[in-house]
């Protein structure tokens, strides 16, 4: 059986987003957006308790905020190639933790939301990404 595919709610989205400090709320907005722009086809809701985009019923990506970093969570691997852009973040196996003060750059979202999707495509998805550490 097939599982179903998420049903997008980004008005939930959005009251998630309403519940934090500005800086924060800001941060993760501007991340949504370059996310939406990477990955039209995903949609976003609530899952895992966090912001999360799916492609049918797979988890492609999620953010969160913590009291001293925001993140961007991608599931294990798919960070591997681009250690070295990543540089000066707070990384782990599919975690990209960041101050909302120092944004990732658009062109390295858009690369890591193409690089998980390409793994999803290929039938090799990385682990579900956590509730973005």
């Amino acid at each position: 059986m097939a599982a179903k595919a998420k049903a997008p709610n980004p008005a939930a989205v959005d009251a998630w987003l309403a519940t934090l400090p500005n800086n924060q709320r800001a941060a993760l907005q501007r991340l949504r957006e370059q996310i939406r722009a990477a990955a039209p086809e995903a949609v976003e809701t609530i899952a895992y308790g966090v912001p999360m985009f799916y492609v049918g019923s797979t988890p492609l990506l999620g953010f969160n905020a913590f009291t001293n970093h925001v993140s961007l969570g991608v599931g294990s691997g798919t960070l591997d190639p681009m250690r070295a852009e990543l540089e000066g973040y707070d990384t782990a196996k599919g975690t990209v933790r960041f101050s909302p003060d120092l944004p990732l750059p658009a062109g390295l979202v858009r690369k890591i939301v193409k690089a998980r999707i390409a793994l999803h495509a290929a039938g090799k998805p990385a682990s579900r990404p956590k509730s973005a550490q």
